[in-house]
């Protein structure tokens, strides 16, 4: 049965200015079989919105098409009843803003976007949410230091049923082997007892939180709302939630907390500056350690020597953040300890961000602390038992040497391996690394998100912290895990698709067991039977579309964005021949950068080319190569995709989608041969999302090359 279809065209924000809406919506009454296009001056209007409304409700609609604003522009407005499926085209930015008023070209567009919309309409259907039968409300929390505790005591104070697991005998981590903490508030002229001991207490007594001690995580499989764990102890037995006894234990939960936090590091490639060669020559973490015991002799003099092996390419290439105001902070319990003690800080810059700078500018009135910023060039046994240190860069010119009884070196932090989580996925059963072997997914705009959904890191496994750097991790990585509880019971999606309801499904019948998207999926959402038939998991999919993308036999699509539904809108265009002399370009942009870029552009009142049909899709790495062979049939002279930046300091907000478009170029080449084109006719290229000038230089320049090459032959079939 056809679909009964309405259109809603808003002539306000200047498209009534730019755009002949009355003829717009002749158009779609005579030619696309619509119920009935209306214009209105501003559909966000409450009165808009109620013509919306109890016009579609009256008419039996059962999609709507709202050319007005884009899709991130007021949707809450714009959300109706599930069963109305909505389509927005976005006439403001990307006709009416963007080209000459009245203009003939201006119309053309107008025209295709809105018959764009209604050819996805039919092709597509609303986005029917996945719903579990059952969803935990437990959280497994993986690692019981400071980030691991906070987290712990976060999730349990807002009603939810947390697992707190630890492979040691005591709770605590590394904070719990502190003497004492850095001053991170007034006074700063005192070190703190430790926090964590307040925060084991906090844990221990809160009878939401169950403890398991001398434990190893033997598996996690399932998926978000719905993971399998299965724990194991390694001394004796423990008891489960339920207070029975036994060795192995079972437990459903929601999401997971990984805090396993973090070693020091040792060099491993070349010992440096005498460490395990000269005595007297320690780590900050060994010194720690007798500092602990009390085992610290008396001292006369010590020197602290800053970035021991980080921001080195031959050890570690970052700053670990906290090893400056580490060794401020045992420098002062030296100072308390010895009065007359020397002590010196060489630094090649002194690191102290956020009120750990208060605890700084206290040290440097100590007139027995001596900074000195310069390079440790030689490390030597002096005749009389001490360390004799050389150091460029002190003075102009000049090296200076000092002896001292000992030499500190401040090495930086390098997070756990998570191999130890034993995740079940056929990607691996660890989190997967990313730079500097840290498991975040996205740095800049997801901090405790990994690449599994469902699982965010905290603490030292996720980047180098400080105490409350580390605590506030915990807090934000549970206030995650508990969204992503949250999202499941409502069948949604979490970042960067927050409330995208479409989950993939998959046409078996049609699948040839190629194992493309189990492998290409930067998330783990696909498993495998051992014949290679995929097992889609749809709560650990975060709806890029790369697996749409990567299928050769077109098996997988979303309800909203499919196949069949993409490649209606490409053939909606109408591509004039090529002797009106007016070129048609697809322009598919990422809607996370590339699409903002291109709005900001217009919003800076730069045009987009009106030969040119933009078509947002959720990353470059969900395009199929269906479309690209459609839009290349129907006539069109080019297809330029753009997309977030790939590489080493990657953009992609789905990891490695624009990676993958630049690798399937190869198909592109392919399609392009079989049909006797131009390899040039298809151009990918990359932007930030500030990037606003460049999107519409890149379009301007490819359609200059175009013009050099011609038109599509395939314009007269």
């Amino acid at each position: 049965m056809a679909k009964r279809l309405g259109a809603y065209v808003c002539e306000g924000c200047r498209i009534g200015a730019s755009v002949d809406v009355e003829k717009l919506c002749s158009n779609m009454n005579a030619e696309q079989d619509v119920v009935f296009c209306k214009s209105h001056q501003a559909l966000c209007s409450p009165e808009g919105i109620r013509e919306i409304v109890s016009s579609s409700n009256e008419s039996s609609l059962d999609g709507i098409l709202l050319a007005a604003c884009g899709r991130g522009t007021k949707d809450g407005l714009f959300s109706f009843q599930e069963d109305l499926t909505t389509e927005r085209v976005n006439l403001r930015e990307l006709v009416a803003w963007a080209m000459d008023p009245y203009d003939e070209d201006t119309q053309m567009a107008a025209g295709d976007y809105t018959r764009m919309g209604l050819e996805g309409l039919r092709k597509n259907a609303g986005a029917m949410p996945f719903f579990l039968d059952n969803i935990s409300n437990d959280i497994l929390v993986v690692g019981g230091g400071v980030s691991g505790l906070k987290a712990a005591a976060e999730g349990a104070a807002n009603g939810y049923k947390i697992h707190l697991v630890e492979r040691n005998a005591v709770l605590g981590g590394w904070a719990a082997k502190w003497d004492r903490q850095i001053p991170f508030d007034e006074p700063f002229d005192q070190l703190r007892e430790p926090v964590v001991y307040d925060l084991i207490k906090t844990v221990q007594n809160n009878e939401k939180i169950a403890i398991y001690l001398n434990t190893s995580i033997e598996k996690i499989g399932g998926q978000p709302g719905d993971f399998n764990v299965r724990l194991r102890a390694l001394s004796g037995t423990q008891k489960n939630a339920n207070g029975d006894t036994k060795n192995v234990i079972e437990l459903k939960t929601g999401s997971v907390v990984v805090a396993t936090g973090w070693e020091p590091y040792r060099p491993l490639k070349k010992p440096f500056y005498g460490l395990g060669e000269i005595p007297g020559v320690i780590t900050s973490v060994d010194l720690e350690e007798r500092i602990r015991e009390k085992s610290l002799g008396k001292t006369e003099s010590i020197m602290f020597l800053q970035c021991a092996g980080s921001r080195d390419q031959e050890h570690l290439p970052y700053c670990s953040s906290v090893c400056c105001g580490i060794s401020l902070k045992q420098a002062k319990y030296v100072r308390d300890r010895f009065p007359d003690a020397i002590v010196y800080i060489v630094y090649k810059d002194i690191r102290t961000p956020g009120f750990l700078e208060d605890f700084y500018k206290n040290m440097q009135d100590d007139i027995n602390i001596v900074f000195i910023k310069g390079n440790v060039v030689s490390v030597a046994s002096s005749l009389n038992d001490k360390i004799l240190v050389e150091i460029d860069g002190a003075m102009p010119g000049e090296q200076v040497q000092a002896e001292v009884e000992q030499l500190v070196l401040a090495t930086g932090m390098v997070p756990n391996a998570t191999d130890d989580l034993r995740l079940e996925y056929r990607q691996g059963n660890g989190l997967p690394e990313l730079k500097y072997e840290f498991p975040d997914s996205h740095f800049i705009c997801f901090p405790y998100e990994t690449r599994r959904t469902g699982i965010y890191a905290a603490g030292g496994i996720r980047a180098p912290l400080d105490i409350p750097s580390a605590m506030d991790d915990g807090s934000g990585a549970m206030m995650k895990a508990i969204q992503m509880i949250e999202s499941a019971r409502r069948g949604e999606s979490v970042h960067p698709r927050a409330g995208d309801r479409s989950y993939p499904e998959l046409y078996m019948e049609r699948c040839t067991d190629c194992k493309r998207c189990t492998e290409e999926c930067p998330f783990g959402t696909y498993d495998e039977t051992p014949e290679g038939t995929p097992v889609v998991h749809p709560n650990r999919c975060r709806r890029c579309g790369i697996c749409l993308g990567s299928c050769p036999e077109r098996v997988i699509n979303f309800a909203d964005y499919s196949i069949n539904g993409m490649s209606a809108k490409i053939k909606a265009v109408e591509v004039p021949d090529e002797f009106e002399e007016k070129p048609r370009v697809l322009v598919f942009v990422c809607e996370n950068d590339a699409l903002p870029a291109l709005e900001m552009a217009v919003r800076k009142k730069l045009k987009i080319n009106p030969y040119v049909r933009i078509i947002p899709v959720r990353c470059l790495g969900s395009i199929n190569r269906v479309w690209i062979s459609d839009a290349l049939s129907k006539g069109y002279d080019g297809i330029l995709q753009i997309g977030c930046q790939p590489g080493e300091n990657y953009q992609c907000h789905f990891i490695h989608g624009s990676e993958l478009s630049e690798q399937r170029s190869e198909i592109y080449e392919e399609t392009l041969s079989s049909m006797m084109l131009e390899p040039e006719r298809i151009k990918t290229k990359f932007v930030e999302i500030t990037d606003y000038q460049k999107v519409i230089q890149y379009i301007d320049d490819y359609m200059e090359e175009l013009e050099l090459i011609g038109p599509n032959p395939f314009k007269d079939m």
